[in-house]
């Protein structure tokens, strides 16, 4: 079971896209490469040994290396936060960093912007 799980993860392919734009209005998730995929592939079943995660964590971050709306992919997991999944070709773990980091960056602007433009005056 193991091996064949392994295998089908490797075998990861990611189905051809559409070559049309998404109409103004759409939602990005509607031209998602993962819409066309196993779920599974890119959520973690309970008690999932690691070598298996990192090889799944891995082939969902290749179809999403290749999925034309990455980035808002990303950026809707960062900003909801989605506390679980590969989203945006980044796991749950990684998105906690880049979210410490957002948070760091924000907290030294603060203490690094002017304290008020009516004083200028």
């Amino acid at each position: 079971m193991l091996q064949s799980h392994q295998q089908s993860l490797q075998e990861a392919r990611v189905p051809s896209q559409r070559t049309g734009r998404r109409e103004e209005g759409d939602p990005w998730h509607t031209e998602a490469v993962c819409r066309r995929d196993e779920a599974a592939l890119f959520f973690a079943p309970s008690k999932e040994p690691t070598a298996d995660r990192l090889s799944r964590e891995a082939a969902a971050k290749r179809v999403c290396a290749r999925c034309p709306v990455m980035v808002e992919c990303r950026e809707h997991a960062l900003l909801l936060p989605e506390p679980y999944g590969v989203w945006g070709g980044l796991t749950a773990a990684e998105r906690r960093v880049v979210q410490a980091r957002r948070r760091r960056r924000d907290a030294a602007e603060k203490l690094t912007a002017p304290r008020g433009i009516a004083q200028a005056g």
